[in-house]
């Protein structure tokens, strides 16, 4: 299932993939990986994500 709330939220703060990986400590691919749902970030990893962007965990990975 694509993350396409996390995809609309980095390109809101106008970051690239690869400025949210640098940002968070991933590569630009895992953020792509992310955002396509063939990856499940660990929890240190959404909360680096939803710091980075604003975001609660439920505006990004948990509420529908």
């Amino acid at each position: 299932m694509k993350n396409k709330r996390l995809k609309l939220a980095r390109v809101a703060a106008d970051l690239s993939q690869a400025e949210l990986a640098e940002q968070v400590g991933v590569t630009r691919q895992t953020i792509g990986l992310i955002e396509a749902g063939r990856y499940n970030p660990t929890l240190k990893l959404c909360i680096a994500i939803c710091q980075a962007l604003d975001k609660t965990l439920n505006d990004l990975f948990w509420g529908e």
